[in-house]
């Protein structure tokens, strides 16, 4: 279940809720099942490059829909945990204000990710990420990411291109302490 915490402290847990304080964003928010053919996989805290396939086979009815209906044309399995080599490194490339000259699009299958996000009007709020759960950050929005404390997730991402996925950092600074630093 979605978390979104906001600046003055209140919490929203309905996707219908947070949907809404989300749309000047345009950020889509989703729940989608994972099903049983790739539990068994998604329970192993790592996963080989064969195993990683397997999943992503196992979920492709999603990729098949966002091929047709958004021109997706690639995907990848990350799987991130405590025990990755250089953890730390990859993550601070993400987690100061940046854009991306594309859209962000992620599929949580296991663990959980914090998103922050600019408002419009220059409020921040973040979102927890959790299984189940797709999101697609359009492009130009500014944003961040972190893992929570359990420091794990695996996301499916899917690209439309392989150009737009340098972060941009703006001189936004963000408002208030996330999860990861709690």
């Amino acid at each position: 279940m979605a978390i979104l915490r906001m600046e003055n402290g209140q919490t929203l847990t309905d996707l219908g809720a947070i949907a809404a304080e989300l749309a000047p964003l345009n950020i889509g928010l989703n729940h989608w099942s994972t099903g049983p053919e790739v539990k068994s996989l998604l329970d192993q805290k790592a996963l080989t490059e064969d195993e990683k396939e397997q999943v992503l086979v196992g979920l492709d009815r999603y990729f098949e829909q966002l091929k047709a209906d958004l021109g997706y044309t690639s995907r990848d399995l990350i799987v991130l945990h405590s025990d990755v080599p250089n953890l730390e490194v990859m993550l601070a490339k993400f987690d100061k204000v940046h854009t991306h000259a594309d859209d962000e699009v992620r599929y949580i299958v296991d663990g959980e990710g914090i998103f922050g996000f600019v408002r419009p009007d220059g409020s921040q709020v973040e979102l927890t990420v959790q299984p189940e759960e797709y999101i697609n950050v359009p492009a130009g929005t500014e944003h961040w990411f972190c893992l929570t404390p359990s420091r794990r997730v695996k996301a499916v991402r899917y690209f439309a291109g392989t150009d737009g996925w340098t972060p941009e950092y703006t001189s936004t600074p963000i408002k208030f302490e996330t999860l990861q630093t709690a």
